[in-house]
């Protein structure tokens, strides 16, 4: 193997620290110097091939995660942001972004977060403007603790071992003919916590899915709720009660730029927690192999709800037993994406919309639907992606449910493991499905569902011809 290129070694930096390894100790490990390390990381060292094999061994890595993008969605949100009018006359070009994520992946993270900073306070002054006015100037939402949540679980590629030992051992404990039930999450938080878990209707015009009442040790489950939900609901309040401390420890060792995101984080570890305790890792993953991940199987066998269904088989990250990697968003029928995840490879775009060729939009117009596609990038990339959509709301004649749509998917290399790709042609390039990340940072050229000009050419407006939309002409070619 011939030595690679000297900006892998700020990846190598990276993964170690995430794994808590002193530097000195990967370099005993690696029967090498400190100081040799310490250039191999700082990108002043080459290194050969089987050193950095040896290396991907003791960091528990494939040599895909050095050599390719660590970074998954980084250089294109670092587009997203760029592409803001106040930075319109520096006229920065996708290759000068690809430049800067590949040698200073940290600058561009810090560049993000101040992305996120500048949308943010865009954001609250809008609020004080329409306060004021009493009218709606913008549409726009403040998504960014969403956003803090994505990147935490990103850093930590949505694998938390802690909780993963916690939720087997509350499943030892509740489990009935390798299940785990209702009532005897509820009889487990009774004897273990002493919380009554009550089944109610809430009261007219004061809906909510849970209501812990701290003084009286009563947790309100509404009866509008799916018992699928108000299994995750207590299971979640078990990991509340039981595995607080594991929590934070893993939400001491990420920067959160508000107390708000990080409530919302821990919300979302409590959930992590209370789903590994309906499907607990070893019996999940053996489940998972055996259907070749029927997320619909899967959700009967577990009784669990679809979309609970479709965040489990993203955390199945044990080195030592890994599933499929595989990517996750979630959108409305407005193009939102309220939840994103990848580990796939895909990017998935931090602000604003995806790419309208995506399955996970054409889902809505069939509801109920699994769809399946072989998408493939404008770098030649191929994933195959399903979506479906889900319904959410209060459960009762005369309310109205809003309709999501999930999209899951993984690398086309993993389609024999993946049940929904038996009836796609891999091979056959006449069905695949030409996406982008976003509009704004597609360099496809032949969309006819173009809602923005490319970034990364100059956009000229020729009233005597028209390619297949608007922002594409002969200019542009």
């Amino acid at each position: 193997m011939s030595q690679l290129n000297l900006k892998i070694g700020p990846k190598i930096k990276a993964f170690r620290r995430q794994l808590g390894l002193q530097a000195n100790k990967l370099a005993e490990d690696l029967n090498i110097s400190p100081s040799y390390l310490n250039l191999i990381e700082g990108g002043k060292r080459k290194i050969d091939g089987d050193l950095l094999l040896k290396i991907c061994e003791k960091l528990n890595i494939e040599l895909s995660q050095l050599t390719s993008k660590s970074d998954i969605n980084l250089e294109n949100t670092l587009s997203e942001i760029l592409d803001d009018k106040l930075f319109e006359d520096l006229d920065i070009l996708g290759p000068e972004v690809k430049d800067l994520v590949s040698t200073n992946p940290k600058i561009g993270r810090a560049i993000v977060r101040l992305g996120d900073i500048l949308k943010k306070k865009d954001h609250e002054m809008i609020n004080k403007i329409e306060t004021i006015s009493g009218k709606i100037v913008d549409n726009r939402k403040n998504s960014f603790p969403g956003e803090v949540i994505s990147d935490f679980l990103q850093d930590n590629k949505n694998y938390f071992p802690k909780l993963e030992d916690f939720a087997n051992d509350v499943f030892e404990k509740v489990q009935k003919n390798n299940r785990t039930r209702y009532i005897a999450l509820c009889d487990y938080l009774k004897s273990e916590y002493d919380i009554t878990v009550k089944d109610v209707i809430p009261e007219e015009n004061k809906p909510f899915s849970k209501l812990y009442k701290k003084n009286k040790k009563e947790l309100l489950l509404s009866d509008y709720s799916s018992l699928e939900t108000k299994k995750l609901h207590a299971a979640a309040q078990i990991a509340q009660e039981g595995a607080d401390k594991e929590i934070e420890e893993y939400l001491s060792k990420f920067t959160f730029p508000s107390d708000e995101s990080k409530k919302l984080t821990k919300i979302a570890l409590l959930n992590y927690c209370g789903a590994a305790i309906l499907m607990p890792y070893k019996l999940f993953h053996t489940e998972c192999k055996k259907l070749k991940y029927d997320l619909e199987l899967l959700q009967n066998t577990f009784a669990t709800s679809f979309e609970q269904v479709a965040h489990r088989v993203t955390c199945l990250q044990d080195p030592k037993l890994p599933g499929i990697p595989f990517h996750f968003l979630r959108v409305d029928m407005a193009g939102n994406i309220s939840k994103r995840f990848s580990l796939s490879g895909i990017e998935i775009p931090r602000y604003g919309g995806a790419c309208p060729r995506w399955n996970v939009y054409s889902a809505l117009t069939r509801p109920g639907i699994i769809q399946a596609a072989v998408s493939k990038m404008s770098n030649g990339e191929k994933y195959v992606c399903i979506a479906r959509t889900v319904e959410k709301g209060i459960g009762r004649f005369g309310k109205s449910k809003s309709i999501l749509s999930i999209g899951l998917g993984c690398e086309a290399k993993y389609a024999k493991e993946f049940i929904y790709s038996e009836n796609l042609n891999i091979n056959d390039k006449s069905t695949e499905i030409p996406i982008g990340v976003s509009c704004r940072t597609c360099d496809r050229l032949d969309c006819s569902q173009r809602a923005f000009p490319p970034l990364h050419k100059k956009f000229d407006v020729d009233i005597n011809s028209r390619g297949v939309s608007v922002y594409v002409g002969d200019k542009n070619t």
